[in-house]
This record gives C-alpha cells, sequence and structure tokens, in this order.
C-alpha cells in the first residue's frame, strides 16, 4: 500500500496542550521526558504563555492563558486541561490554505499570522478536521 501525503506537510511540528499552571506543568513535562523547556515566550494578541519542549523532531507547546478571552482560556472552561491542537510544518502555508479552502475545509485564519516560536501560522476550524483544531505553521522569514 502507497501513502500519499499532503503536498507541502512535512512532520507534525507541535502538539499544543492547553494548562491552567504554566510553571506546575513544566515541572510535570520535564519530569516526564527527562529534559527542560527550550524555550518560554509570551503571545500577546493570542492571551497566552507558551512553553516548548523538543521532543525528537517534533515539539510539545504548553499554552496558558493570560486572560478570560484566550482562545484557551475558553477551551479550559469548556473541556479542562489537555490537548488543545496539533500542528503540522508546512513548506508555503499561503498554498496550504489556497490548497485546503479549494477543496472546501474552512479556515479559522484565511491569511496566516504571527505566532510563537519564530513562526507565521494558520488554524484550520475543527468542523473540518473531524473535531480536531489543525495548525498549519511554517517557518517565519
Amino acid at each position: 500500500m502507497r501513502l500519499h501525503y499532503f503536498r507541502g506537510m512535512n512532520k507534525i511540528e507541535h502538539l499544543g496542550i492547553a494548562v491552567k499552571d504554566i510553571a506546575q506543568s513544566n515541572q510535570i513535562f520535564e519530569d516526564i521526558l527527562g529534559i527542560a523547556a527550550y524555550k518560554q515566550e509570551e503571545v500577546e494578541s493570542e492571551g497566552v504563555k507558551t512553553s516548548f519542549f523538543q521532543v525528537g523532531e517534533s515539539k510539545v507547546e504548553l499554552l496558558q492563558a493570560t486572560n478570560d478571552e484566550s482562545p484557551i482560556h475558553k477551551f479550559i472552561e469548556k473541556k479542562g486541561e489537555g490537548i488543545h491542537h496539533i500542528a503540522f510544518a508546512v513548506d508555503d502555508i499561503h498554498a496550504e490554505i489556497a490548497r485546503l479552502t479549494g477543496k472546501g475545509y474552512r479556515m479559522i485564519n484565511e491569511q496566516p499570522k504571527s505566532g510563537a516560536d519564530g513562526k507565521i501560522i494558520a488554524f484550520l476550524h475543527p468542523k473540518s478536521g473531524n473535531g480536531v483544531l489543525i495548525e498549519l505553521c511554517q517557518d517565519a522569514e
């Protein structure tokens, strides 16, 4: 059986995990993974603090809301802590958005925006992804 990969999707870039307390969650993931977070930053436009752990070719991103309007705050209020999204690395985010919308998929972001960890990002609506929030991300240039 031959596997068919999306044209510009290279790998799982990261798994995003919504947490209430990033300091406590950092300690948990340091204990589990045996490594420290390599980067922490705040993304004011999204109302989140993030923390990243490198795990092989992929990463784990912890996200804590910094205000009540943050999508992470709303997610935790509705579903509790846990996996928030899966992010795929893409070569050309504009081409991937066009490809997916051309196939009828609904994007939350029809134009990429700045994200954490030096990326530009766009989200596919969960209703177009079997209930999973999917993030496309590309290195910012």
